[in-house]
């Protein structure tokens, strides 16, 4: 019984939260989560999130914030240019992972092939 009560425990820690997910697609859009935070010293969680591929060759993500807003990312070539907030925004990637930054304590992570051109 300490087992189950041990591998319970790991799967409901937020650490394995951290992981983005596809839970559907239509070969250009897809709908899944990311890891995100959106307020300064949060841990990362999962975030429902759409990514939207325009025909221009533009990419919108737009992630659920928790509070019944969504933050709106927008990607020209891959990189991450503006967002629906007027706050600063930044990027770095770490492996294949995109690592997204929104002033003052917004975080959302992205696998880069998510934004490769298709």
């Amino acid at each position: 019984m300490p087992r189950l009560a041990l591998v319970f425990a790991l799967l409901s820690t937020p650490a394995l939260a951290q992981v983005s997910t596809l839970a559907g697609t239509d070969g250009k859009n897809a709908l899944g989560t990311v890891p995100c935070a959106t307020n300064a010293g949060e841990p990362l969680r999962s975030c429902n999130a759409e990514l939207r591929r325009h025909d221009d060759g533009q990419i919108t993500l737009a992630v659920g914030m928790g509070n019944g807003e969504v933050r709106n990312i927008y990607f020209t070539d891959g990189v991450p240019d503006s967002t629906n907030s007027a706050a600063r925004l930044s990027y770095e990637t770490q492996g294949n992972v995109m690592v997204i930054f929104v002033d003052p304590g917004e975080v959302y992570e992205i696998p880069t092939v998510a934004l490769t051109a298709q």
